[in-house]
């Protein structure tokens, strides 16, 4: 029975994991594709090792398996917040720079 619990498990963490992979190839934006890579990612790889921890049913693995969800479920968003943060910079830097070369055309001619 564990056996047929752990394989819905991991049949369910790949179809997210293939779900997040999905998005990000073919979401436009960076900021989507970073959205869809980190909560279906997260929610998959929770889901594989959850079965994991159901299979092998030992306590040392549950709780490393917890810990490992854990960790993934804090870092996750933090990352996501920063690779948003430094997109949105970074579209920034570039507008600024398309407006002096702008200006500076302006000037030349």
């Amino acid at each position: 029975m564990t056996e047929i619990i752990a394989g819905i498990f991991v049949l369910l963490g790949a179809g997210f994991v293939f779900i997040a992979a999905l998005g990000v190839y073919r979401l436009p934006d960076v900021l989507n594709r970073m959205h869809a890579s980190t909560k279906a990612g997260t929610l998959g790889c929770a889901l594989a090792l959850t079965a994991a921890a159901i299979q092998f049913g030992s306590t040392a693995i549950t709780a490393k398996v917890i810990a490992t969800i854990l960790f993934l479920m804090l870092t996750a968003p933090i990352a996501a917040h920063m690779i948003g943060r430094a997109t949105v910079q970074l579209r920034a830097f570039r507008e600024a720079l398309r407006e002096q070369e702008r200006q500076e055309r302006r000037n030349s001619s």
